[in-house]
């Protein structure tokens, strides 16, 4: 799976195209396994519609912004933050009483219309979501998986945030309901190490386990909200992580509660659900 990093200045909100957004009112595809075994839609050859990956979705629909209130917590339970440096590559963690503006503190995902992945990947099959950390910086994209048989989604993987690599992704699989379990595959190469959590050679085979075990209502900055709860963990040669997402029909991931391969904890809250600019 693939990310961008888009070396561009942005002041909120993303521009994105006019042309209205709309649900599809028949499936004018087939849902076939990626080289991932994720469900995709394939569409005839003739379908050229830009938005032929969005148009389904009812989380991430083009135009809808999600932020979210971010917080590491190491092994020992103390909770720090992160700052990019002037370099826009290298970043520090940063203790709470240290935080300035130029801190992280919460990451905001966009989804963008049309498919703009497509000019760095041509045959890019994904709804396009942009990671905004602050305004007027350099930001990245990547890519969500939604439709009728699961939501998959990459989480931020930048800076910091790589170490989210080795984690479970967020991921729901129909039916939607307790019970329902899954597994899937990933090769990780050795760039995603770092030494502030685990280095290692070539790659390594994370293999993952999924089961949406509860139905819930949790209090979220949404207020509450009756969420499925999916319990999930990842083994490869270098250790084992978890994740704990919560997940609404309508705001998507809620919560996204890691633990992450060196013992220290990832949590990141949707606080702020911004609908569709773009008004289709």
């Amino acid at each position: 799976m693939k990310s961008i990093r888009i070396l561009l200045l942005l002041l909120f909100p993303i521009a994105v195209c006019s042309q209205s957004i709309g649900n599809n009112s028949k499936n004018d595809y087939q849902l076939v396994p990626d080289n991932d075994g994720i469900l995709v839609e394939k569409f005839d050859s003739i379908n050229v519609d830009e938005n032929k990956y969005n148009t389904n979705n009812s989380v991430f629909k083009p135009g809808t912004s999600f932020k979210y209130a971010f917080e590491h917590l190491t092994a020992a339970g103390e909770q720090l933050y992160f700052k990019v440096n002037s370099d826009q590559k290298s970043w520090d963690f940063v203790a709470v009483d240290k935080a300035d503006s130029r801190t992280i503190k919460s990451v905001v995902i966009q989804v963008m219309a049309g498919n703009p992945m497509a000019q760095y990947v041509p045959d890019y099959n994904q709804t396009t979501i942009a990671y905004i950390f602050l305004e007027g910086e350099p930001f990245s994209m990547s890519g969500v998986i939604e439709n009728e048989a699961n939501v998959w989604a990459h989480p931020p993987r930048d800076h910091y945030f790589k170490i989210l690599e080795l984690n479970p992704f967020p991921y729901i699989k129909a039916p939607y309901a307790v019970g329902t379990e899954w597994t899937w595959n990933l090769k990780i190469g050795s760039k995603w190490g770092d030494q502030r959590w685990k280095t290692w050679d070539g790659n390594i085979d994370n293999t993952y386990n999924y089961k949406i075990t509860d139905k819930a209502v949790i209090k979220t900055p949404l207020g509450e909200l009756e969420c499925l709860v999916i319990e999930s963990t990842a083994a490869s040669e270098i250790g084992t992580t978890e994740l704990v997402a919560y997940f609404h029909p309508k705001y998507g991931f809620v919560k996204l509660n890691y633990t992450n391969i060196d013992g220290s904890k990832t949590n990141l809250v949707l606080t702020e659900y911004i609908e569709n600019e773009m008004g289709g």
